[in-house]
Parts: structure tokens; C-alpha cells; sequence
């Protein structure tokens, strides 16, 4: 049969299965909770060079639908049947961008000739190093987070390599459940190589063959039409995670998009130098790299719903990032939390495409959300080491409806756990999970609404990590007159004397009877608060969802014994704001940090860490920012401020100067 039209469409869908399959097989079958409940992992059905052409269609992380894995297929010297490759190498084709993500790759073959490989990863609770759950935001090289996987085969020919397999399973915190976990992925990609070879009976190899070829291409068409829909022009957007490393400063990620024509390019300079924490993307500088482009395919999915997630939807788009930066950086630098990055980069992407299309898109969404990791002992004194669940926000709010609650924006298909798996699971005790009040972004359409997460600790040495949390200082930001939603908060034993908030921390130690309580960030609202309708107010309220107080605040609406005041809320909402002063609004804490750090300065820093070798700039990133903060040279033009202080710099430490002289 001809492979166009309707026939192509036909063969995407069964392509689209098989990598259906391939997900449930692993999910039904997986023994962490963070894979089969969470749903933390990818499967996806790539091209003999290695371009992803079909991936699920609802479950399992969708970062990766744009996934090329040429960089570690090239990596393997021959394939023969029955060969599975393996990698969590993150320096080794950049396609396993930390430790925890185990990926592996299995050729299919048809008459000899390989037609296609059947790839996926899952991330694993723990892999080892230096901490439970193996990443924290307070390592700084590679080696702390965990073993390390080259590109190699773990199964050849049909038989595994045993010496591989007791390496991997003498270097993590609970082999037996990483052991089931990798069980479930070969069981994944052998179904999804019969998948195929059934799909192969019923359209013939060479139509098969041109057929992903054309599905790639239909992709592309798509993404072009919906970016031709895109005014032309350059837009700029910058974001932060609170910290660039334990009690830090920010770590800022700019983007510049420009779009002509059909093709857009994110230019990543202006972003962050490479660290000596974990925030570090492992992107390898790759033009289409699936995680410094997510932001790209999330907005191109919002724009046309349609829309074809493969590898194919990436080529109208190349990203820039300088080496030696956040974004690319360079080994052996820690790469564990860059997640972080990665939905930091997201929500800039995002901001970029609400300054071109701003009917279209919505407010920020909170990013960074909180994968809470626990390593304990059970009853049994048995180690126990377990995700239960993401603590985040919901999506921002849209020019057409309230954001999400809970979930949403960059959640992706990621999905919480029930408690009652959890407590079967592990030794604590839930007190609260649900939704906090008072959290979302004020607007016409309001933020969604953060989670909170309260359990009780029932035994000592207890480690709880909380990774990617983010979003305790700098607000998620409200769109075209929204406001901003409420930042996180992570405490143990709230409203008791002994009560401890720990900022921007990720990993606390807890004893029997400790309390710990998370509370996620809040969405950025969309519009006027006062354009919202009172009625949706007051159905919030009733819902536990706004407080008497909040509602009186934010949006101008009295609610007096159970239902609306008209007169009152009449007299409150004259008293507002009638018209947005600027496109988003980023409430007190980003607000008053962008008053001293203007896109000038920033530039200023830029330039001055592009032109210093990398082992210095994070180190020079601080003492930048330190003498600003400390009013060094000030009174002066920006410019002159700054380099005033970089010549203090080069002076006290010469080794500096004499690097910038041969470069």
C-alpha cells in the first residue's frame, strides 16, 4: 500500500500503540512505586539513526518524545538479535542526562537489515552515591551521584552479562528493587520488538521503512505551520531557581527566541555559568536536545493540540548554549537536579511564547516540583527507599479558564501516588495530602492551586529528600494583569515550638515521631483580578479553596453570611487596578532582585565568565554578586560599576588575569 495520507496515519497509530504497550508492560510490571505509580519513565520507537517516531500517548514522561539517540547507538560497535544495549551515562552522547535514568536500547531486525530499535529509560529511586535517592543540589561532581553505566550491551545475543549485573546491583541502596525495575524495561522493549514485527507483517518492511520516514516529516510540517502562526520577531524571557547551590544565590535562565518564518531558535546565552552543584544540564551542546527544547514542545502541543510528538517536531527549532554553561555544561560537573533546570528552562521557554502569543498561552506554572524520596527502616529494621509523590502546583491560569489544580503546566503525565500504596509501602504515616489554600495566582482566570504533603516519621536516621524543590523565594508569575501565585514551603513539625523551615533545602534528617510538611508552590494568575466573576469567588470559597480574607484582598469580593455583598464588592473592585502596567507580574522577592540585577548587568556578567576559564565561574558568579551586594564601586553607570569589579577580581587573584591573557 502507499504510505501517505491516510495510511500514514494509520501506520503512526499502530506505531503509537506498540509504544503503548511497550509502557504498560512496563509500568504493569515494575517494583518501584515511582515507576508503575508515578510513571516516571519514557518508551519510545526511534528510526535505525536513532530519531524517535513514536512514543505514548498519555503516561510516562514526555520529555523524551523528541528523543535522538544517535549519539549512544553510535556508541555500540555491532548489533546482532538479541542484543540490549545499556547507559546512565551522562557524558556518553548526552541522551542519559543523570545517574538515576537507566536507558536501554534493543535493535529489531527484519531478514537481517535492523528496521528500527526499541529504546526507553526509567529512573531509578536510588542508583547509589552519596546520598539516599543518589541526587541532592549540594554535590558537585558526577562520581557523588551515584554508579556509572558506559554505553555497553547487557544482553548479547539473548544472554545477560552477569558481571554487569552484580556491578549494578552491589552499588545501590535496594538491588532488589532496581533489579525488578530493569526486568520491567527488558520485558518493555522485547514486546515492543514483537510490536513491531507485527506491524511489519501487515505493511511489508519497505513500506514500513519510508512510513516512519514520512511520519517524521508529518511532524515537521506540523510544527512549521503552527510556528508560521507566530508573528516574527525576538522575544525575551528569563526565569530562576531560587538557588544556584546550598544558601546560593539565583541561578538565571535566559532565553532570547526568534522566530522567521517557520523555524524559531532559543538562544540560551545569558543563562547561568556552570556550577559546583547539581543544577548542570548534561546537553552536550546538541542543537535539538529534547530537554532544552521540552518548553518548545509543550507550547507547540498548546498551540495545536494535533500536533504529532516525535523527533520530527524538533527540526524547525535549534536551541544555542554556550559551553561551560548551566545549560552545557562540562564534565565532571554534577548533573543530578538538572530537572530543575530543565523546568526552569521550560517556564522561560513558555514566558517567550506568551510575550508572541499571549491570547493563546497561559501564566507561568510553578516548576520545580518537589519529588519527596524517603530512606528509612521498616518494622523488620528492614532499609526501605522510596519516592511517594510529587509535591508541585497546578498550571497557570489560561485566557480562557482556571489553571489546574495540583498538577498540570509542567507535570506532563507524571502522576501522584496514592497514599494508601504509600503506607502499605513505607513505614510513615500520611496526616495531609491534598490541596492548600490560598496558593493559586490571583486573575480572571486564577493559578492553580498548590499541593501539600504532611507525614509522620516512625523511625530514627530517617532521610527525607525533597528534589527540585523550588520556588520558596521567587514567585511563579502572573500573565496580563495575574498575579503571582504563593511560594513553597518545606518544615518539619509545624506549629510546634520545635518547628524548623527549611528554605531551599533538599535533604533533612528526621527521627521517630518528626512531622515533615511540604507545600507546593501556586500558579500564576491570567487577567484582572477584578474582571473575575464573583460568583467563581465565591464557589472557591465554599470549596475551602480562597479564604474570607484572600477573596477581600485579591479579588474585591465580600462574601458576608454565605453569599456575595453586590455593594460592597461593587466599592472594592473600583478601588483596583483597571489595566495591567506590564505583561507579567512577578511578585516582591523577583521584582526587588531585578531592581539591582537588570538584563544589563547581567550582560556585563556574561561576558566577563565567557572569557574566564570554567573551574572559575561559578566561584567568579559568586564574587560578582557579593560585591553588588555589598555596594562595591556603586554610584557608577552599571557597566562602569561592573567592571570595576572584575578588574578588583582579576587583581587579587592573578592566576585569573593570566588565563584571561591567553585567551
Amino acid at each position: 500500500m502507499a504510505i501517505d495520507g491516510r495510511n500514514l496515519q494509520i501506520l503512526a497509530n499502530y506505531c503509537a500503540a506498540a509504544a503503548d504497550a511497550m509502557a504498560f508492560t512496563l509500568m504493569r510490571t515494575a517494583h518501584s512505586t515511582f515507576v508503575k505509580e508515578t510513571e516516571d519513565f519514557s518508551c519510545q520507537i526511534v528510526t535505525p539513526s536513532g530519531l524517535a517516531f513514536a512514543s505514548p500517548r498519555s503516561f510516562g514522561a514526555p520529555w523524551y518524545s523528541g528523543i535522538d539517540y544517535k549519539p549512544v547507538l553510535d556508541l555500540i560497535e555491532d548489533y546482532r538479535e538479541g542484543d540490549i544495549s545499556i547507559t546512565n551515562d551522562s557524558y556518553a552522547g548526552n541522551v542519559a542526562t543523570h545517574s538515576p535514568d537507566i536507558h536501554i536500547w534493543k535493535p529489531v531486525f527484519h531478514e537481517g537489515r535492523i528496521i528500527c530499535f526499541v529504546v526507553g529509560h526509567i529512573h531509578n529511586t536510588d542508583v547509589g552515591g552519596a546520598v539516599p535517592a543518589s541526587l541532592s543540589r549540594t554535590l558537585t561532581e558526577i562520581v557523588q551521584e551515584g554508579i556509572r553505566i558506559p554505553p555497553l550491551k547487557i544482553v548479547s545475543g539473548g544472554r545477560m552479562d552477569e558481571n554487569v549485573a552484580r556491578i549494578m546491583r552491589l552499588n545501590v541502596r535496594a538491588p532488589e528493587q532496581n533489579w525488578g525495575d530493569f526486568n520491567a524495561q527488558l520485558a518493555s522493549v522485547n514486546i515492543g520488538e514483537r510490536k513491531i514485527h507485527e506491524i511489519v507483517a501487515r505493511f511489508g518492511v519497505e513500506d514500513f521503512c519510508a512510513g516512519i520516514e514520512g511520519i517524521l516529516d508529518y511532524a515537521e510540517a506540523q510544527a512549521r505551520r503552527i510556528i508560521e502562526s507566530i508573528p516574527d520577531g525576538e522575544y525575551f524571557y528569563a526565569d530562576y531557581a531560587d538557588e544556584d547551590g546550598d544558601d546560593g544565590f539565583p541561578c538565571r535562565i535566559a532565553i532570547t527566541m526568534r522566530v522567521k518564518g517557520s523555524e524559531l531558535e532559543l538562544d540560551y546565552t545569558g543563562s547561568d555559568p556552570q556550577l559546583t552543584s547539581s543544577l548542570n544540564m548534561p546537553t552536550g551542546g546538541r542543537q535539538r536536545h529534547p530537554l532544552a527544547l521540552v518548553g518548545v514542545t509543550y507550547a507547540l502541543s498548546t498551540l495545536d493540540p494535533g500536533l504529532l510528538l516525535n523527533a520530527g517536531t524538533l527540526r524547525p527549532t535549534r536551541a544555542v548554549m554556550p559551553s561551560g554553561t548551566v545549560m552545557n555544561c562540562e564534565a565532571p560537573a554534577a548533573v543530578g537536579m538538572r530537572s530543575l533546570t530543565c523546568a526552569v528552562s521550560q517556564i522561560a521557554t513558555l514566558g517567550c511564547f506568551s510575550l508572541a502569543v499571549p491570547e493563546r498561552m497561559p501564566a507561568n506554572s510553578p516548576g520545580g516540583n518537589a519529588i519527596m524520596n524517603i530512606r528509612t527502616v521498616d518494622e523488620k529494621n528492614r532499609v526501605v527507599v522510596a519516592s511517594i509523590g510529587p509535591v508541585g502546583g497546578g498550571g497557570g491560569g489560561t485566557p480562557k479558564h482556571d489553571g489546574p489544580d495540583g498538577s498540570g503546566g509542567l507535570s506532563a503525565f507524571l502522576k501522584n501516588t496514592p497514599i494508601e500504596i504509600n503506607e502499605v509501602e513505607v513505614p510513615i504515616l500520611f496526616k495531609r495530602y491534598g490541596l492548600q489554600p490560598d496558593t493559586a495566582g490571583p486573575g480572571r482566570y486564577r493559578g492553580g492551586l498548590a499541593t501539600v504533603m504532611e507525614f509522620r516519621v516512625s523511625a530514627p536516621n530517617t532521610v527525607v529528600t525533597a528534589r527540585n524543590r523550588n520556588r520558596s523565594v521567587f514567585a511563579s508569575a502572573g500573565a496580563l494583569g495575574g498575579r503571582s501565585g504563593a511560594t513553597s514551603t518545606f518544615t518539619t513539625n509545624p506549629g510546634t515550638p520545635a518547628a524548623v523551615e527549611h528554605g531551599n533545602r533538599d535533604v533533612i534528617k528526621c527521627g521517630p515521631g518528626d512531622v515533615v510538611r511540604v507545600v507546593g508552590p501556586g500558579a500564576g494568575g491570567y487577567g484582572l483580578p477584578r474582571e473575575r466573576d464573583p460568583q467563581a469567588v465565591l464557589r472557591d470559597w465554599r470549596c475551602g479553596f480562597v479564604s474570607l480574607e484572600r477573596a477581600r484582598q485579591d479579588y474585591g469580593v465580600a462574601i458576608r453570611d454565605g453569599d456575595i455583598d453586590a455593594a460592597e464588592t461593587a466599592r472594592l473592585r473600583a478601588g483596583m487596578p483597571a489595566t495591567p502596567d506590564r505583561h507579567f507580574e512577578y511578585g516582591p522577592a523577583r521584582s526587588a532582585f531585578e531592581q539591582l540585577w537588570t538584563r544589563e548587568r547581567y550582560a556585563t556578567l556574561t561576558e566577563f565568565l565567557a572569557d574566564s576559564p570554567v573551574v572559575w565561574r561559578h566561584f567568579l558568579k559568586h564574587r560578582v554578586f557579593a560585591a553588588v551586594e555589598n555596594g562595591s564601586h556603586a554610584g557608577r553607570p552599571v557597566r562602569e560599576q561592573m567592571m570595576a569589579i572584575f578588574a578588583d577580581i582579576r587583581a587579587e587573584f592573578p592566576a585569573l588575569g593570566e588565563s584571561h591573557a591567553k585567551t
